[in-house]
């Protein structure tokens, strides 16, 4: 028999973890500042110690946060624009709580220091194989419930949402390759293994991974995200929809390509890490016409943004985007890098993306979905989201511009020499100089984390007077 309803149960799930696990990777992060300035706070506890909680803020932020937000929107959005229930639901199901118990696994492991140490995929070689299963449920229900859409087109969302699961599965198959210490003889730490490459290739391979995971767990799955909430919130249709399927192919094309300008000036061959930077100037026109798709739906619709906080947070995400694809492009050129590199500079810059555009876009479109998904018609509190807004906006202005300043500083004290050819800072110079910096990170972090409660709260209310939906009805004519 024909399902005549969408199936919401796990797009609840995800919805709702994704505000918790946003709450817990930043307060994480929180703390890794509060550490900075104060380095006493790990107590003389080595699971508080800076290098066993960085990594723990960085998967919670990307793949508890971002990732459970993707699962919720992509298996929403899915449904919704192919007109059908989610294919293989008891799979769906195993996405959810295979997901949940990677992110739990994480959180007991990297503070105890079992770790690859490779970036973003710290995770050793048992959760590496509990996330290649995961993936590929997930793979199989999102590419099987668009093989059995009842509409002909393939919404543009759904082509970023599929270039993001394919490419990711590559990232992870490719980097995480690696030897476990058990095959080798050794049963004392049978869960360490050694990485599949040694030396240049090792790093040339892990920051293919790094830059792309970022290019298409960050950037391209966000994206299918902003093309669907931003024209449904602004009630207008995207600006041009051939320029979104340019935009999907230029994009997936050149950011494979543009790992390397994280290794200038290293041991990587000189004609690899221009190569990286030629592809990531590239970056910027597909990345910037992107941006002004989105912004561009607003037209006919601009004076909603007076009376709509929803719709601040997404286009102020993608200006953010704009403001973090500009930025990107510009640290790629090999001068430039020579002062950014190493320095708190790079870290505005992520997180002028992670926290402008990907916290922004996702906070956003949580806040159009769950009173959705709990059968009412809005939030709980407008006014509640108007100052998470506001709380926000500052809080990420106030985190970039004090690393902005401080990283510029810093590269340009680094290269500081006297006559003689020696330096003119010492190390615990630069460290004093950033330590007003780290103090105004940590209030523009602190503001974030506010709107963050904010949107618990909020959350938690409109759950409450809500009701749940799990059977939302699959309607006959071709609506999104």
């Amino acid at each position: 028999m024909e399902a005549t309803t969408y199936n919401y149960k796990v797009v609840r799930q995800f919805a709702i973890m994704t505000v918790v696990w946003g709450i817990v990777g930043m307060l994480v992060g929180l703390i890794l500042a509060s550490q900075l300035i104060w380095p006493d706070l790990t107590f003389g506890i080595e699971w508080l110690s800076y290098g066993r909680l960085r990594p723990l803020h960085t998967n919670a932020v990307i793949f508890a946060f971002g990732g459970s937000a993707m699962f919720a929107v992509s298996y929403y959005i899915v449904q919704r624009t192919c007109q059908v229930r989610l294919w293989a639901e008891k799979l769906a199901e195993f996405t959810f709580w295979g997901w949940t118990a990677v992110i739990v696994l994480a959180a007991v492991t990297l503070p105890l220091g079992i770790t690859t140490s490779k970036e973003y995929a710290e995770l050793e070689w048992p959760i590496d194989l509990l996330i290649t299963v995961v993936w590929v449920s997930y793979a199989l229900v999102f590419f099987g419930t668009i093989i059995k859409r009842k509409t002909k087109h393939i919404y543009v969302s759904n082509w970023f949402f599929g270039a993001y699961i394919l490419v990711i599965a590559l990232l992870h198959l490719v980097n995480s390759a690696e030897l476990p210490w058990i095959l080798g003889g050794s049963t004392s730490a049978w869960y360490k293994s050694y990485s599949a490459y040694a030396g240049v290739q090792d790093a040339m391979v892990q920051w293919w991974y790094g830059h792309n995971a970022v290019g298409f767990f960050l950037t391209t799955a966000f994206l299918g995200m902003m093309y669907y909430f931003i024209p449904k919130q602004a009630g207008r249709p995207i600006y041009s929809y051939r320029l979104s399927v340019v935009h999907f192919w230029s994009l997936n094309f050149i950011y494979m390509w543009a790992g390397p300008h994280h290794l200038q000036y290293t041991a990587l061959p000189d004609w690899a890490q221009s190569l990286g930077m030629v592809f990531s100037l590239m970056l910027l026109a597909p990345s910037w016409g992107g941006m002004m798709n989105g912004i561009m739906t607003l037209s006919g619709a601009w004076h909603k943004l007076r009376t709509d906080p929803i719709l601040k947070f997404m286009v102020t995400a993608l200006s953010f985007y704009g403001m973090s694809t500009f930025e990107g492009p510009m640290m790629s050129i090999k001068t430039v890098n020579a002062l950014s590199h190493y320095t708190e500079w790079t870290i505005g810059h992520v997180h002028s993306g992670a926290l402008g555009w990907v916290a922004m876009i996702t906070i956003g479109s949580m806040y159009y979905l769950i009173p959705r998904l709990f059968g009412r018609e809005s939030m709980y509190s407008t006014k509640l989201i108007e100052w998470h807004f506001w709380f926000s906006t500052i809080g990420v202005v106030l985190y970039i511009a004090s690393m902005w300043i401080a990283g510029v500083a810093q590269g340009l004290m680094w290269r500081a020499a006297n006559p003689d050819g020696t330096l003119t800072y010492s190390f615990a110079q630069v460290v004093a100089t950033m330590h007003p910096f780290y103090g105004i990170r940590l209030a523009g972090g602190a503001l974030f984390f506010g709107g963050m409660l904010m949107m618990a709260y909020n959350v938690w209310q409109t759950v409450r007077a809500g009701r749940v939906v799990n059977d939302a009805p699959i309607p006959q004519a071709v609506h999104a």
